[in-house]
């Protein structure tokens, strides 16, 4: 189990709604992955790349709201940058993308 934290704990991590814009492929990847970029409204656009090509098409992801902890320093990934975290829960299929039940304006943090 992990340790309690408390409120200003939770209230450091920055976790917003966005849109997918755009998908690639990401051939450089060891494992199959996309690359995206998202519109997080007020935060910008932010690209990352994300583990759920066996579970998620390009068609699948372009123009779906994600969830993103934004605040994270980025990453390098391979040859690429990793601006933000996209959220998602591994299963033994792939992972599976959180999902917004309806839609909020980008950029909405979670509450």
């Amino acid at each position: 189990m992990a340790d309690p934290i408390s409120w200003s704990d939770f209230e450091k991590v920055l976790i917003c709604a966005g849109t997918v814009l755009r998908v690639e492929v990401f051939p450089e990847a060891r494992k199959p992955a996309w690359k995206l970029w998202v519109d997080f409204g007020p935060f910008g656009i932010r690209k990352t790349s994300a583990q759920v090509k066996t579970l998620y098409s390009a068609e699948d992801l372009t123009g779906r709201q994600v969830v993103g902890v934004i605040n994270f320093p980025p990453k390098q990934v391979g040859p690429f940058v990793s601006e933000f975290l996209l959220t998602g829960f591994p299963t033994e299929e792939g992972v599976v993308l959180t999902t917004i039940e309806r839609p909020v304006p980008n950029g909405t943090r979670l509450a």
